[in-house]
């Protein structure tokens, strides 16, 4: 990489020194700026308003690669790094390989930090928050420029490209239901194509049916250790990881983290879940347990729209399944998947085929 493009940490820091000791201030913000557009150009002028000096911290490719998913980024590190130094009001650039800048911000300390107007103070990234609060950082959430993104750019283009409708499917366990609804795209019975699995567990069953069938897999930091839940930023960066990848419909397969806004918002009408009951009975956990304890005589599956609540969506199909007498929670689920895996991806392909 070309010196005259990339400072150092060290080089930065001491920059950093020089400017306290006369009053002035250095500003930082970050990201992976692999596509840029207007949209990153008037927020990075407004940024450098801020002080006398502005860094760009941008992310190393590997770790474009981890946040953003296959194809990213689309222009590497070298080439980032020296279209933004070419701007008038960038003063510099650092790059790290981290999948956060927390440790740049650490070795900096810079006196402002700036981010754009897609973000909040509270979608900031919790790890990177911390610092800053920490260090008594000032934090500045720019102008929003709307409709100029990266998500969006990469959506135009995706378009002029290719108009098959395209999926997503999320989940955190063994993958039964995503693996025959990639098998229906393989044969062709989709209606579209399956262009992503997402899940919040590293080591879980989806992930490698998505690397069986040859399906681009990303996982999901959920920025907290919280059960269920995903923070702010965490649903900010998977809406837009699925805005880049120009995604028509969500299908949730066994995914264990409750879906809100922006997320809902931005997908609103098309999020497609699937639940091992006769909705209403049984939300939420342990559905099939509870219908064998309550002495129900059968359960079965619903397959619905996820809105704000839990389980709650407008049902799009339901089926029975008989419950055994000496019925095991394992033995009846096993006979729900069954007919799980020929329903879901047909109920998908109905819902594909009522997109624009």
């Amino acid at each position: 990489m070309p010196e005259r493009f990339v400072s150092s940490l060290n080089e930065v820091v001491s920059l950093r020194e020089r400017l306290e000791a006369e009053g002035k201030k250095l500003v930082l913000t970050n990201g992976a700026f692999d596509v840029l557009h207007v949209g990153h150009l008037r927020y990075l002028r407004e940024a450098a308003a801020l002080g006398e000096v502005l860094f760009v911290a941008i992310n190393g490719d590997k770790s474009v690669r981890e946040l953003k998913g296959p194809g990213r980024p689309v222009n590497c590190v070298e080439d980032r790094a020296e279209m933004l130094c070419a701007l008038e009001f960038v003063d510099g650039v650092v790059v790290f390989e981290e999948r956060r800048a927390s440790s740049v911000i650490e070795a900096i300390r810079p006196h402002v930090y700036s981010k754009g107007g897609d973000y909040t103070a509270d979608s900031l990234i919790d790890e990177e928050k911390a610092v800053l609060d920490r260090l008594g950082i000032e934090i500045k959430i720019l102008s929003l420029v709307a409709g100029k993104s990266t998500s969006e750019t990469l959506k135009c283009l995706s378009k002029v490209e290719d108009s098959t409708k395209k999926v997503a499917i999320f989940g955190s366990g063994k993958g039964s239901n995503a693996a025959a609804i990639m098998e229906a795209a393989s044969r062709g019975k989709l209606g579209g194509e399956v262009a992503l699995v997402m899940s919040d567990v590293p080591s879980s069953g989806i992930l490698s049916e998505a690397d069986r069938y040859g399906v681009p897999r990303i996982v999901i930091d959920p920025g907290t250790t919280r059960v269920g839940h995903l923070t702010d930023a965490s649903l900010k960066e998977i809406r837009d990881r699925l805005q880049a990848a120009s995604i028509d419909l969500i299908v949730l397969a066994g995914f264990m983290r409750i879906l809100r806004d922006p997320l809902l918002g931005a997908f609103g009408g098309r999020i497609l879940n699937i639940h091992p009951s006769l909705l209403p009975k049984y939300s939420g956990l342990r559905a099939i347990e509870r219908a064998i304890e309550a002495g129900d005589h059968a359960s079965g599956y619903t397959i619905h729209l996820v809105d704000g609540g839990v389980d709650s969506g407008e049902i799009l199909k339901q089926e029975e399944v008989p419950i055994l007498s000496g019925d095991s929670p394992e033995h009846l689920q096993q006979r729900i998947q069954a007919v799980e895996h020929v329903a879901y991806p047909e109920v998908i392909a109905e819902q594909l085929a009522k997109l624009a």
